[in-house]
């Protein structure tokens, strides 16, 4: 019986040894990406990342460059990687993370050869934000929008054309900041709008007065001069009206206020400022 128990748990632990051997064979026949990303030296690491990339892999790429940047902290390659998961969060949506790695890397290597590009890509994800705007302009109350997002994204384009106006990136931060000046513009004109709607014509001309001030020479001068003259008119400030009216003459002599063609109606706003339409 003592042999018999002995054959049996001898043969228990040979046939544990061997699964366990299959197991392992198994895990290397079908390969496993997460160990790999476990072994690999910081140059496989950083090619693997790269052609995941390239391919538009942007999950697998992302899992090469976060776990670079924790097994190899220094060096060209986590530096590199750390820029280039920034722009794969971007490209995934994930607009919080990306923010931070940009924040982080801008922080971390404010020397670095692509610096420009950092901070071009730190506007261009506020710049995203923004285009979600876009979809709610028609449909939210004109006093309660968060214009954060854009704000902020002129914000950062400003700052690249300021530190780096010769870089490759400035032609196109400037003309976004055209488009983001327009935009937050044509907020303040839909505002003062509304308040003209609500008889309320004070703020109304407050609008119009902030828009000049604020945001000179956007496409929305014009109406802004349109709603001030409106609101001055209906209080009775016949002398301000007239004012605002020859300067709105001198300018914009085809304004529709002017020719009596029935302003203000929604005259296609975003289809006069958006460029980048159909990106």
């Amino acid at each position: 019986m003592t042999r018999l128990l002995g054959k049996t748990r001898f043969l228990l632990i040979l046939m544990l040894v061997v699964t366990l051997g299959g197991c392992q064979s198994l895990g290397k026949l079908f390969g496993d990406r997460e160990a790999e990303t476990e072994t690999l030296p910081v140059e496989a690491m950083y090619s693997e990342a790269k052609s995941a990339l390239n391919g538009k892999n942007f999950d697998r790429a992302g899992r090469y460059y976060q776990r670079l940047v924790s097994r190899f902290p220094y060096g060209v390659y986590s530096e590199q990687a750390q820029l280039e998961l920034a722009y794969v969060q971007f490209r995934q949506s994930k607009t919080e993370e990306a923010t931070s790695t940009i924040d982080r890397f801008i922080r971390t290597y404010p020397t670095h050869r692509h610096i420009d590009y950092a901070y071009y890509l730190k506007a261009l994800i506020n710049f995203d934000r923004s285009s979600g705007l876009l979809l709610r302009l028609a449909r939210q109350d004109m006093s309660a929008r968060d214009l954060g997002a854009p704000t902020q994204s002129l914000n950062d384009f400003a700052d690249v054309v300021r530190r780096y106006p010769n870089s490759r990136y400035a032609p196109d931060a400037r003309q976004r900041m055209i488009y983001l000046r327009n935009l937050l513009a044509q907020h303040e004109l839909s505002v003062g709008i509304y308040y003209l709607r609500k008889d309320a014509y004070v703020a109304a001309a407050n609008r119009g007065k902030y828009l000049l001030q604020t945001y000179p020479q956007s496409a929305y001068e014009g109406d802004a001069l349109a709603l001030m003259a409106t609101a001055y008119t209906n209080l009775g400030q016949e002398d301000l009206a007239a004012d605002t009216r020859r300067v709105l003459e001198a300018n914009y002599a085809d304004h529709p206020y002017l020719t009596g063609r029935g302003w203000p109606k929604g005259e296609g706003f975003l289809s006069r400022i958006n460029p980048f339409d159909g990106e």
